[in-house]
């Protein structure tokens, strides 16, 4: 499954049908799909324990303070500190860390992107300043709330994968949306998306969602993830035209009704019930 620089393909037959089925794509496959999408379905890794070991400092080289990119990944840094420096740092990476708080950033005004994958944060906050991030990844953290995202009025791709967000909320502002992954979570609805008519493609797999729904307004949607929920019938997807890509393996289906007028391109059914294929 996509993450956000893989693709997964599936073989094909000369003679093809109008939609290629995949119903046992097995382990491989499956695991093609997950990756794409930044471990959306991949086995949850849940953020270790604090370790006793000596705190990483963030120390910058005194070459590398006009760096358009810096990575700090697996340096066991504690806290965001002495970054004032960079004056044109356009990505940072702070992967694999014990970091507990977002803060220190407010200097950083051309960052476009941020990782912080992998540590202990608990809450969005102190990203007001970064108006030209397009890309945020706080995926395997503690989160339980999306907020703080007011200002990043230029965000196109937003991570959250494995954390304990119970609700979709606070991406009002955030229109320029392209790619949200909310994969392995705590989310029971689809709610709250209407405003973000650029979105392309939408991970929500992994979650305790029982119904499809309150999509339509998502005219740009090509690609929809949502395996690993609790759904039981298709629906809510005819009113997307653009929709090429479904993968809604793991759930309950026993039939593919819903999915009549829809042109898909790949269609993933595996792990569920389905006996009547007749929708399709």
């Amino acid at each position: 499954m996509p993450e956000k620089d893989k693709d997964s393909d599936m073989n094909q037959s000369d003679e093809q049908p109008l939609v290629p089925v995949v119903e046992a794509a097995g382990e491989a496959g499956h695991q093609a799909q997950e990756d794409r999408s930044d471990g959306e379905e991949a086995e949850a890794k849940e953020p270790g324990p604090e370790e006793d070991t000596e705190p990483g400092v963030i120390e910058i080289p005194e070459g590398e303070l006009d760096t358009f990119e810096l990575d700090f990944q697996h340096c066991s840094i504690h806290k965001i500190e002495n970054l004032e420096p960079l004056t044109r740092i356009e990505t940072l990476g702070l992967r694999w860390n014990q970091i507990k708080k977002i803060e220190n950033l407010q200097t950083l005004t051309t960052l476009q992107e941020l990782e912080l994958y992998d540590n202990q944060i608990t809450t969005i906050e102190n990203l007001e300043c970064l108006v030209n991030l397009r890309s945020l990844d706080i995926s395997h953290n503690r989160l339980r709330k999306i907020e703080g995202l007011e200002n990043l009025t230029n965000l196109t791709k937003l991570f959250l994968v494995s954390n304990k967000i119970a609700k979709i909320e606070n991406l009002e502002k955030c229109i320029k949306l392209e790619m949200l992954e909310l994969g392995d979570n705590k989310i029971r609805k689809i709610e709250n998306l209407d405003h973000l008519t650029q979105l392309s493609e939408l991970f929500i797999g992994k979650n305790k969602i029982a119904r499809i729904e309150n999509l339509e307004k998502l005219s740009s949607l090509r690609l929809l993830s949502i395996q690993s929920n609790r759904i039981r019938e298709i629906s809510g997807l005819n009113d997307l035209p653009g929709l090429e890509e479904v993968y809604i393996a793991d759930n309950g289906l026993t039939n593919l009704k819903g999915l009549e007028n829809i042109n898909l391109e790949t269609l993933e059914i595996a792990n569920n019930k389905v006996a009547d294929i007749s929708g399709l």
